[in-house]
């Protein structure tokens, strides 16, 4: 139904629909049963409290309330990357993530309604082999582009700008702040969240995708020829890396990029200049 509803444009509906679903009792016990089965389950955030026992899930259950609902700040750890590197990840509590995850029932359904036709990351069905398939099928042909922008967005969870997504992100705009600015705590200290969504909260990753769907249908809007005229333009995206071909590289640079950059300015976001480069296919690049 709500689906449908996107489809149609009848947003007032979405709207009832997801407060439907988020004040109901099969919603509040799906979503504590996610929290309580995945690979996190264990992991305590700021207060050190699991749902462990039945009568915690029931009490949890419960508890999922929007009135009087006041997220505690996220519990920040590190984990080192391939490259040597750390990467932050912020661990809300049990009760944050299980209203995530009961908002993320609410809000997945349009979000996979208006997503990319091309994004392939953090969503269901998809893969990381979707995504090579793709990109197979954009360049395996002799008369496929032969020009790749490879890009990668300069830290896209820590700087994706929290108006843009209370403005846009089509979710309960009150409970979407309070995460937003609910800060988080590093060796006993709190540090306000002026920017960016949490990685490990539930709901992020589909935040996220939320904030860079649009750009396939920009680079269509804006090159309207591109296919048409032999200059070959594809673009698929995983997450917050994405790969846009053409037929050369003045092209990927002096047209495409810039409108990349602009769509990405709105929404608080630049692209990475060291990671972001122009290769001939030939070379090979790095994706995924």
């Amino acid at each position: 139904r709500m689906v449908k509803a996107v489809q149609a444009g009848r947003h007032n509906r979405v709207k009832a629909l997801q407060w439907l679903l988020t004040h109901s009792f099969s919603g509040r016990a799906l979503a504590v049963k996610r929290v309580t089965e995945n690979k996190g389950r264990n992991t305590p955030g700021v207060d050190k409290v699991t749902w462990k026992t039945p009568a915690a899930k029931a009490n949890a259950i419960a508890s999922l309330k929007r009135r009087d609902y006041s997220p505690l700040p996220l519990r920040r750890v590190f984990i080192l990357k391939k490259n040597g590197k750390t990467r932050p990840l912020g661990i809300p509590v049990m009760k944050c993530r299980a209203i995530q995850a009961l908002h993320l029932l609410a809000l997945e359904p349009v979000a996979e309604t208006t997503a990319d036709l091309n994004s392939y990351g953090f969503r269901p069905e998809r893969s990381t082999a979707d995504a090579g398939g793709q990109c197979f099928i954009s360049l395996a042909k002799k008369a496929s582009a032969e020009w790749v922008l490879e890009a990668d967005i300069h830290g896209c969870f820590d700087k994706i700008s929290h108006d843009w997504m209370i403005a846009n992100i089509p979710t309960d705009k009150v409970i979407l702040k309070k995460w937003l600015k609910a800060g988080y705590v590093y060796q006993n200290e709190l540090f306000p969240t002026d920017t960016g969504t949490p990685q490990g909260g539930i709901i992020s990753p589909v935040a996220a995708n939320m904030t860079l769907d649009g750009l396939e249908a920009m680079l269509a809007e804006k090159f309207p020829r591109a296919r048409q005229r032999g200059l070959k333009m594809n673009m698929v995206r995983y997450a917050d890396d994405f790969i846009i071909t053409g037929h050369s590289k003045e092209w990927l640079e002096h047209e495409v990029r810039p409108a990349v950059a602009e769509f990405l300015t709105e929404r608080g976001l630049v692209l990475s200049p060291e990671k972001t480069r122009i290769t001939h296919i030939k070379d090979g690049f790095d994706f995924l």
